[in-house]
């Protein structure tokens, strides 16, 4: 299966805070799940990282595309509103839920999310309903190295504050924008590399200059945490700096 076969979304945005014609269409959401021991939890930079490479990465699997086992699940999801979910494992949690189909995607500094196909939204399976979706919160031992400006960076607003989770989902969503946003020869080689990218925090300033550089802008719907429209995560890929 070739990358332009992966499925493009339509014209009206999926993170809408208004009502949208996707509202109709059945929803579903995307799960994913960190491995989040007591005793060696993961830095908040490198789980926010991997949890953006775990969307990317199911977005580009084959199972995904075409006639494969996930591609209508997909389809589905990528219909309707575009919804994912951080939810927590240790131990025995994390044991069950990474026997269920899905794929564990490891960070440059070892964490782990496991991201699943898309399920209906009242139809979680029971090894991942139970897991908890909030108070997930994780912090850096040390300040994060800079971002890789000379590859793709996924902004985070300075001003808007999230919990890990929360964030995590965020930073999906922005992948998943600048996913949409290339050519299929240019998702072969962000995949081929390995979906490298850095994940930051600018100055207010600087922030300023991402709203306004045409980059794919995540405004959130607002379910959960903060105010419906709020802009969350800006995506830069060099393929789509002006």
């Amino acid at each position: 299966m070739s990358s332009d076969d992966i499925p493009s979304p339509a014209s009206e945005s999926p993170f809408r805070s208004g009502p949208t014609d996707r509202d109709q269409a059945p929803q579903f959401v995307l799960p994913l799940v960190l491995h989040l021991e007591k005793t060696d939890p993961p830095a908040r930079t490198d789980a926010l990282r991997t949890a953006a490479r775990a969307v990317l990465t199911i977005l580009a699997d084959e199972r995904s595309l075409g006639d494969g086992a996930w591609a209508e699940a997909m389809r589905d999801w990528q219909d309707a509103r575009i919804r994912k979910v951080v939810r927590r494992a240790r131990g025995a949690e994390w044991r069950k839920a990474a026997a269920l189909d899905g794929i564990t995607v490891t960070g440059e500094d070892g964490a782990e999310v496991r991201v699943f196909p898309p399920i209906p939204l009242d139809g979680w399976p029971k090894e991942l309903a139970k897991l908890q979706v909030s108070g997930t919160d994780l912090e850096d031992p040390e300040p994060p190295a800079a971002p890789d400006l000379s590859g793709p960076v996924l902004w985070l607003n300075p001003e808007v504050d999230m919990s890990a989770g929360k964030t995590m989902a965020q930073v999906g969503h922005g992948a998943q924008l600048a996913w949409w946003e290339l050519s299929g020869t240019e998702r072969k080689a962000w995949r081929e590399a390995g979906f490298p990218l850095s994940v930051a925090t600018p100055g207010a300033a600087r922030w300023r200059e991402l709203t306004e550089s045409g980059l794919p802008v995540v405004r959130d719907a607002g379910f959960t945490e903060i105010a419906p429209g709020s802009c969350t995560v800006i995506a830069d890929h060099p393929a789509l700096r002006r």
